[in-house]
């Protein structure tokens, strides 16, 4: 197997669009070893950028819809391999994709060469098989609400209001410390907490349900569903889990070490698509093994009175491949102001 080193060095020695051509041919290689259709869904998250990439540019979006229109259009399997690699985002996306992927395959494998988080780690847990190498996790599907631009758990947000009625409770000239505290919230705000904790950890439930454990043991399903949803247990939102827990827990997880020509070739398409976020302003990629999908690409602008670049994303799922020059159509991802809070996705 090829170090990423190693395809560094490949691509080097490639013309500029080298880092596409290794990928691809990784990817389709991927795809003979497994002999099934073959997916990737990579977020460029956890790398380091000299430009400003917001969080919502690498979540899971409903753009990706889109994404994954384009790369499953044309594949005839009844089985797919969905490589993911994803920091998670819209709880509400998340169902969309697994919808459309559950009408299209009988049977989904769901392979993680290192991290689906949050709701991509509801989106494999809609497969019929996770597989997990030693160094790969999935995480807590616990939500987060957006409050001022920034993530909140769901559950800390009901925590807080628990606690005000007990401050309050044992003294009432608390009650204008708190009140303060969540006066910029809406109204009904707990309740979409709530709401959306509750979502969750249905929707997971469900899926497990009817494809992992294929409507046999409901009670297993549950009990997951609420273990990955328990803030007080996992503490934070990027708990790693990894095969030894997942396995423990009872999720259909398998070592992506106990196949070695499996492992290579997964290792291989991760590792190069990595270096194509590293070689260039991609930010996310959707493809199959036939090299057609979608593709997130950060465009350096200068926009008047923001001082340095800022990156932007094709709006198209058919947009050409990473290395291309500047997409027919774009829209700046840059921050919005803060606003008031929103549901977030676990």
């Amino acid at each position: 197997m090829p170090t990423r080193e190693a395809i560094q060095k490949e691509i080097a020695d490639r013309k500029q669009s080298g880092q596409d051509d290794v990928r691809k041919r990784y990817l389709r290689k991927l795809s003979q070893v497994s002999r099934r259709d073959t997916v990737i869904y990579f977020s460029a998250y956890n790398l380091h950028f000299p430009f400003p990439v917001p969080p919502a540019a690498l979540s899971v979006s409903q753009d990706d819809i889109q994404g994954f229109m384009a790369a499953l259009h044309g594949l005839k399997s009844d089985s797919v391999d969905l490589i993911l690699h994803s920091p998670g985002g819209s709880l509400e996306a998340a169902e969309q994709i697994v919808q459309y992927l559950r009408s299209k395959y009988k049977h989904i494998r769901a392979i993680i060469p290192q991290n689906a988080m949050s709701a991509a780690t509801m989106i494999a847990c809609a497969a019929d098989e996770i597989v997990l190498g030693k160094h790969s996790a999935i995480g807590p599907i616990d939500p987060q609400m957006v409050i001022g631009g920034s993530p909140v758990p769901a559950h800390a947000i009901l925590a807080d209001f628990e606690q005000a009625k007990r401050d309050i409770a044992a003294n009432p000239m608390l009650g204008a410390l708190w009140g303060q505290r969540f006066a910029a919230l809406p109204p009904g705000f707990l309740n979409l907490c709530q709401q959306t904790i509750d979502l969750s950890k249905q929707k997971v439930e469900k899926w497990l349900s009817d494809y992992m454990f294929q409507g046999k043991d409901a009670a297993k399903a549950k009990q997951i569903a609420d273990w990955l949803g328990n803030f007080d247990e996992h503490r934070t939102h990027g708990r790693p889990i990894g095969y030894d827990l997942a396995h423990e827990k009872g999720l259909n997880v398998t070592r992506l070490e106990s196949d070695q020509k499996l492992q290579e070739a997964v290792l291989s398409v991760y590792h190069a698509t990595m270096v194509t976020f590293l070689s260039t302003q991609c930010l996310k990629i959707i493809e199959n093994q036939h090299g057609k999908g979608h593709y997130v690409v950060a465009q350096l602008i200068m926009q008047p009175g923001v001082p340095g670049p800022m990156p932007v994303s094709p709006t198209q799922p058919t947009a050409p491949a990473p290395t291309a020059p500047v997409p027919p159509a774009s829209v700046p991802l840059v921050p919005s102001p803060p606003a008031a809070p929103a549901a977030q996705a676990p």
